[in-house]
């Protein structure tokens, strides 16, 4: 599996050394190192090793060959001889130092290792979310005690992962023995070459013999990742560099991984063709597609990747060509691993990394896919799916909530082996936010205030009205912040903060007590005296609505909704800069703006006018020629609300 992760898939020749010498010994071992034959490196090391020789070098391509094979309690080992001869390493190595002890359970050293990580590695971003997170092992335990994990039952003493639906069928990948005359062992896992196997799954996910998918997909190298669309007549897979009989190399003489396409003809597999986005001189694999199908997300490690391997995503054009793939950036790519993706119909993309914080090794990660593109928080799966191992390939079936987890954690039967699940509980930590609506000064409960629920970034969540108790109750996100607006005719509206623990199925008690209105408006006055509400400061040179300026709209929203029949008209003003036409054009801009706004969110067009004002109504003496601050200019550039019926 390591050999696909790390996507520097090598097609090497077997190295044999006939001298005895130690320097010798260690010269053979460096070239099967170099050759990504770590199976036949660690045998040679490790004999010079047990003989008492000690070397720096070594101990890093030691534990650099457990580290890449997935095996990290055995690099842990290494590691540790590596930093009691010399402490003072390149930042990686405690990275690759902290995720082996993590796998040995040594978890406060592992994070003593991260702290000299992030002291070392400057932008690292796995360095920074690390500091960012450093409860990461409290948020984890929240998510975690969530899924019922067994063994697949499909597994064999080899190499066993990646699995993917089709139709009513499994696809995985294997290194296992099929019993053939001849077994082609690839030497960096010393395992035979992967092939697609395809089985039967019963009504509860329960697989049942195991057969070669085919013979004209799978060669004599490695194949595995394969994901099909929904009619099953096409598959994107990974495989060797190895087409129609002739295998690509590298300018190194490497030989690397590429996606390929395969469409189902006459009941077989055929018109195997690589994608247009392939290369001789870099990675592609683990293709896997949006729910629409009109998307492809795959892996690699081609120019622009942030780091070891990143995930990309390809459009698929109508005529079945394909876009230019683009990076998914650094809301989702570290420095590390980020591999296996999932995109499910719930919107949210699924995936393996060890440069989130986690477990040890690789862990599976998911988050929710915005409808513009970017994505949300993203979360671990928590203990269950993942281990203090590498944990990968995560498959779900959405409506179920079961699927199959790949991983190399301990008590399988191979080198990786594929893991069933049953979801029981869903990742999203909710609470209840309640609380009770009173008079300030009376006491008395306040039925029929409008509840107003906004996130950190003052997007509106929900909105409810409290009942004749005066309660009022929301769902809301374990470890968010939120902010509560609470409105009520002839009472001054009042809005409050508010963090939600980190404790699933819990509650939180807000309560919320609305003071009564001071005054009475009229026509003519400003809305934003008698209402405490903020005119609407702009940015220079600019009209766009603001942030702040928002959570004051949705105020005068809220008074319009509350007054039926009041009428406003909004008057914008520049600071004296600039030309008198150009700020003439600018203010009418931010008055429109501001109108906008308010019709956009609910307001009724006819009850709003607007005028543009320029500089002719300064509120201070910045008029031309005189010096002032920018706090001073600011206080111009502005939009007032006039009440102009009731």
């Amino acid at each position: 599996m390591k050999n696909f992760i790390l996507l520097y898939i090598t097609i090497i020749s077997v190295f044999s050394f006939n001298s005895y010498a130690q320097k010798a010994q260690l010269t053979s071992a460096d070239k099967k190192y170099n050759s990504f034959a770590y199976i036949d490196a660690i045998k040679t090391y490790e004999r010079v090793a047990e003989k008492g020789y000690k070397s720096e070098d070594m101990f890093q391509k030691l534990g650099n060959s457990y580290y890449f094979n997935g095996e990290l309690d055995k690099a842990a080992k290494w590691y540790d001889e590596l930093f009691a001869m010399a402490p003072d390493q390149q930042p990686e190595y405690f990275y690759r130092y902290a995720q082996s002890l993590k796998a040995v359970g040594q978890i406060d050293k592992a994070n003593e290792m991260l702290e000299k990580f992030h002291q070392k590695a400057g932008n690292d971003k796995r360095a920074n979310l690390y500091e960012k997170n450093k409860n990461y092992l409290d948020r984890i335990k929240v998510n975690s005690g969530r899924y019922k994990v067994e063994d697949a039952g499909i597994n064999s003493k080899y190499s066993d992962y990646g699995s993917s639906f089709y139709l009513n069928k499994l696809v995985f990948t294997s290194a296992r023995d099929t019993g053939g005359l001849m077994h082609r062992k690839h030497k960096w896992t010393n395992q035979s070459f992967t092939n697609l196997y395809v089985t039967d799954l019963g009504e509860d996910m329960t697989p049942g013999k195991v057969s070669k998918l085919s013979k004209k997909v799978n060669s004599k190298f490695h194949e595995s990742s394969a994901v099909f669309t929904k009619d099953g007549k096409t598959m994107y897979f990974t495989r060797n560099n190895y087409l129609d009989g002739k295998k690509g190399k590298d300018g190194n003489g490497i030989t690397l991984i590429k996606v390929y396409k395969a469409t189902f003809e006459n009941n077989e597999w055929t018109k195997v063709t690589e994608l247009p986005f392939d290369s001789d001189q870099y990675s592609a694999a683990h293709p896997a597609l949006s729910p629409d199908e009109k998307t492809l997300y795959f892996v690699s490690d081609m120019p622009g990747t942030m780091g070891q391997s990143d995930i990309f995503k390809v459009k698929i054009n109508e005529d079945g060509s394909f876009a230019t793939p683009e990076n998914l950036g650094n809301g989702i790519n570290t420095e590390g691993k980020e591999s296996f993706p999932l995109v499910t119909d719930e919107n949210e993309l699924y995936f393996a990394s060890d440069g989130h914080p986690g477990l040890g090794g690789m862990d599976v990660f998911v988050s929710k896919i915005n409808t513009d593109g970017t994505f949300g928080e993203i979360q671990n799966l928590g203990d269950g799916v993942n281990s203090p191992k590498d944990d990968f390939a995560y498959l779900i079936d959405t409506k179920s909530r079961k699927g199959f987890v790949s991983s190399n954690r301990g008590g399988g039967q191979g080198y990786d082996d594929i893991y069933k699940f049953l979801e029981i509980r869903r990742l999203k930590c909710e609470q209840e936010l309640y609380g009770t609506v009173t008079d300030l000064t009376t006491a008395q409960i306040l039925p029929d205030a409008k509840i107003s629920l906004f996130d950190s970034e003052f997007n509106i969540v929900n909105t409810v009205v409290t009942d004749p108790s005066g309660n009022y109750t929301f769902a809301v996100e374990c470890g968010k912040n939120y902010n509560v607006r609470a409105a009520k005719m002839d009472y001054t509206t009042k809005e409050q903060k508010v963090t939600i623990a980190m404790e699933n199925n819990g509650k939180t008690n807000l309560p919320i007590a609305l003071e009564k209105e001071a005054c009475k408006v009229a026509v003519g006055d400003d809305l934003g005296k008698c209402f405490g509400i903020k005119m609407i400061y702009f940015d220079l040179d600019k009209y766009n609505i603001r942030t702040e300026a928002a959570l004051d709209l949705e105020k005068i929203l809220d008074v319009l909704n509350q007054n039926p029949t009041m009428k406003l008209d909004i008057r914008s003003h520049t600071d004296s800069r600039a030309s008198f036409k150009y700020n003439e054009v600018l203010s009418e801009n931010r008055a429109k703006a501001t109108i906008n706004w308010l019709v956009k969110n609910g307001a009724n067009p006819s009850r709003l006018t607007g005028k543009g004002y320029g500089e002719t109504q300064l509120v201070n003496q910045c008029a031309d020629g005189v010096k002032c601050t920018e706090e001073e200019h600011q206080l111009n550039r502005r939009s007032e609300f006039i009440i102009t019926g009731l």
